[in-house]
């Protein structure tokens, strides 16, 4: 089961509604959810909130440390709470995937992302649970720096938006350890509803 909700982004207004702080949306989503206030807490470098489901504590900590060192802030709580890695689950951007479309997964490569790569090097494993919020791709890796640091344009805001909300029905899942029934709710999305055609001009 997950017990440590982590979300990724910058901090400052500045960054706020950028695509790089799609996880930041995703824990902000959560606590909303949850009723659950988040606060600074310098000990674990981040806005952290506690929380208990069916008697058993919960956290959910969004780092205040800047993307690339993330994982100063959850290896800090989680060594505290002694919260094994694969009791941790870390919501981030995503560039492979589309805007509106979520993925979730177990392990494997940080895939140049720079604070999954942090966490990593942090918890010593790329063993921990990655919710990956899709933003979508530029089309050129030079342009990746400049697109994920952009706002999305609207239509890609409500896409994220709309997953945000659905993947908050996977949680009750996630805190039972059913990762397989998530994982369902997670990749099953619905197209966008077609726009009805205009009538004719008279």
């Amino acid at each position: 089961m997950i017990k440590l909700f982590v979300g990724l982004g910058n901090p400052g207004p500045e960054y706020e509604a950028t695509r790089h702080n799609a996880g930041f949306w995703w824990v902000d989503a959560l606590a909303r959810d949850l009723k659950l206030h988040l606060a600074m807490d310098k000990g674990y470098h981040g806005l952290a909130a506690r929380g208990s489901v069916h008697g058993r504590p919960i956290w959910l900590l969004e780092p205040q440390t800047y993307m690339n060192l993330s994982g100063k802030s959850v290896a800090a709580l989680a060594r505290f709470f002694k919260i094994q890695p694969e009791e941790i689950l870390v919501a981030h951007d995503e560039l492979d995937v589309v805007p509106g479309q979520a993925k979730l997964k177990f392990g494997g490569s940080h895939a140049g992302h720079n604070g999954l790569r942090d966490i990593h090097a942090q918890l010593g494993t790329g063993d921990y649970w990655r919710l990956r919020l899709g933003i979508g791709h530029p089309g050129v890796k030079a342009e990746v720096i400049d697109w994920v640091l952009k706002k999305p344009a609207p239509d890609q805001r409500e896409a994220m938006e709309a997953c945000i909300d659905r993947t908050m029905q996977a949680v009750p899942a996630l805190l039972a350890g059913e990762m397989d029934k998530a994982t369902l709710i997670v990749h099953t999305h619905k197209p966008p509803r077609p726009k009805p055609p205009r009538p004719p001009e008279g």
